[in-house]
């Protein structure tokens, strides 16, 4: 089993039933793929894709009897019967493009009570990303060898998306890494902050100060939580807003790490939030979607200088124009 795909704001973790509710007003969503067909890491990455879009809390990519299935979470209030109607049609014409996806292997279920804290738990350990980062949840004690020459960075990601386990946050933090040794930032600001992870990681690379915005209230108190358990409370503001709302001055060090639709949809208050002459680190992108991405960012000052892939996904390192 691994989490799959990735959300507008930080979601490489588990749904763990949102505060409120109880666990059967909570429903899945799977789709079969095809095993006989060819190309199914492909087609699981789009389909993923477009179940975060579609207001996933959570994409699990799970191996089944003969091949492999996504199960997508939804939260109280979605239209089940509606949505999947909506995959159906994408998959039956994914299918007739020649992808392995199966228009009659999608349900819809309730979801049935389960320990989502430790399941993704059991998913958690101590990780070290780029030369000097390790991130590790609070219950973990990351081996000596691992933090040797390394700045700990302690997330609990709770109902945000975060842990630097996921291909396009571990690329994101990389480039964070070498932005910072290009160029020194005084400033970042963290859009879709999620678990406050790049905010954090940030802080602890030597930037002075740092804020972190998400629409959602789940993010931003995680995020918060964070913080203080990286006695950084005072060094990092939070703030439950869009970026299209965002309102502060401009940062010379932009951390976003979105969908490729709400780069290009964002263009211009991506433009805004980085100073001129400024840095911008834009994650959640599969590959083939780089293009679309540094198209739509260049006319606003943008020009790309490194590119790192993991997985699948890439991570993209922009400076703004003077």
């Amino acid at each position: 089993m691994r989490w799959a795909g990735r959300g507008a704001s930080r979601r490489d973790d588990p749904p763990d039933g949102r505060a409120g509710g109880a666990a059967d007003d909570y429903w899945v969503l799977t789709v079969v793929l095809d095993p006989a067909e060819a190309a199914p890491d492909a087609a699981s990455e789009a389909l993923a894709n477009f179940l975060w879009e579609a207001g996933a809390l959570g994409v699990v990519e799970e191996t089944v009897a003969g091949g492999t299935s996504l199960c997508a979470y939804f939260p109280p209030g979605a239209a089940a019967a509606r949505l999947a109607v909506r995959v159906r049609q994408y998959a039956r014409d994914q299918a007739a493009l020649g992808a392995p996806v199966r228009p009659d292997g999608v349900s819809v279920a309730p979801l049935a009570p389960a320990p989502w804290a430790e399941a993704w738990r059991a998913h958690f350990r101590p990780l070290a990303v780029g030369r000097r980062l390790c991130v590790s949840p609070p219950w973990e004690r990351p081996a000596d060898s691992l933090v040797a020459g390394r700045e700990v960075v302690w997330i609990e990601p709770g109902r945000a998306f975060g842990t630097g386990d996921h291909p396009t946050t571990r690329g994101c933090l990389e480039l964070l890494e070498r932005a910072l040794e290009r160029k020194p930032a005084a400033r970042a600001l963290d859009v879709g902050t999620g678990s406050g992870i790049l905010a954090l990681a940030a802080l602890r690379l030597g930037v002075r100060e740092a804020w972190a915005i998400d629409p959602d209230p789940d993010a931003t108190a995680a995020a918060l939580e964070n913080a203080g358990r990286n006695d950084m409370a005072e060094r990092l503001r939070v703030g439950t807003t869009a970026l299209e709302d965002w309102s502060g001055a401009p940062a010379d060090l932009v951390l976003a790490n979105l969908l490729a639709a709400a780069h290009v949809a964002h263009a211009r208050p991506l433009a805004r939030a980085v100073e001129a002459g400024g840095q911008l680190v834009a994650g959640g992108l599969l590959v083939h979607e780089v293009p679309v991405v540094v198209g739509a960012l260049a006319p606003h000052g943008f020009w790309l200088v490194e590119v790192v892939e993991h997985e699948g996904w890439a991570s993209l390192a922009f400076g703004r124009t003077p």
